[in-house]
């Protein structure tokens, strides 16, 4: 586990990570705000303080994993009224995806530096993780599965009666289906390639360096 294990590196990829949880939160705060429900900014979630998106057991997550060889962990969730909302569905399906949208946003700025800027030793990692973890954020996040945000949206978009047996369905095998994804190589064949065709459209020659 710790062959090799690089202490520099390993700060860059966990200050890298908080930082991108701590946006996908803020992306979820922000766009609930602007939309008319202020339960995030009374609970001060509109802020780009990481601190004010921590969750202490998805970071010792984060920790633990990092030092495993990846990097898996979460952070305070963002508690929304949707009662608050003009037009309830549709909003929520909106708050809902500005939190992967937010981490695309970082991952194409990230991307495109890497793409015209020469960058080379730790601020290349950072430029690297940066791309990397954002775009595997979105994708994660996107999965279908409770408590993901990609289960938000699909219930958000199906027909009534198909939703009630989506929401009753994953109620029921929602955890375990998670659990075998994060276990097995299965997240790794759905998300890798995804994530590594996507930061070479964004990073070009730039991501070798």
């Amino acid at each position: 586990m710790f062959q090799h294990f690089d202490p520099k590196t390993f700060l860059i990829g966990l200050i890298v990570i908080i930082l991108s949880i701590a946006l996908h939160e803020f992306g979820h705060a922000f766009s609930a705000d602007r939309l008319g429900d202020d339960t995030p900014r009374r609970q001060g979630r509109v802020t780009l303080w990481p601190d004010k998106h921590f969750e202490p057991v998805g970071f010792l997550m984060i920790v633990f994993t990092m030092l495993a060889g990846f990097g898996l962990g979460w952070g305070k969730p963002v508690q929304v009224n949707d009662r608050n909302f003009r037009h309830p569905n549709r909003d929520m399906i909106i708050v809902t995806i500005c939190g992967p949208l937010m981490n695309l946003l970082l991952a194409v700025i990230a991307g495109l530096i890497m793409r015209y800027v020469p960058l080379a030793g730790y601020s290349y990692l950072f430029a690297r993780d940066f791309l990397f973890i954002n775009l595997a954020l979105m994708f994660f996040n996107l999965i279908p599965i409770p408590p993901l945000d990609g289960s938000k949206v699909l219930y958000g978009l199906l027909p009534y009666d198909l939703a009630v047996r989506y929401e009753r369905f994953m109620g029921q095998f929602g955890l375990i289906l998670l659990l075998l994804i994060l276990f097995t190589n299965v997240i790794g064949q759905i998300i890798g390639p995804a994530t590594f065709r996507t930061a070479y459209l964004l990073a070009g020659n730039g991501l070798f360096g």
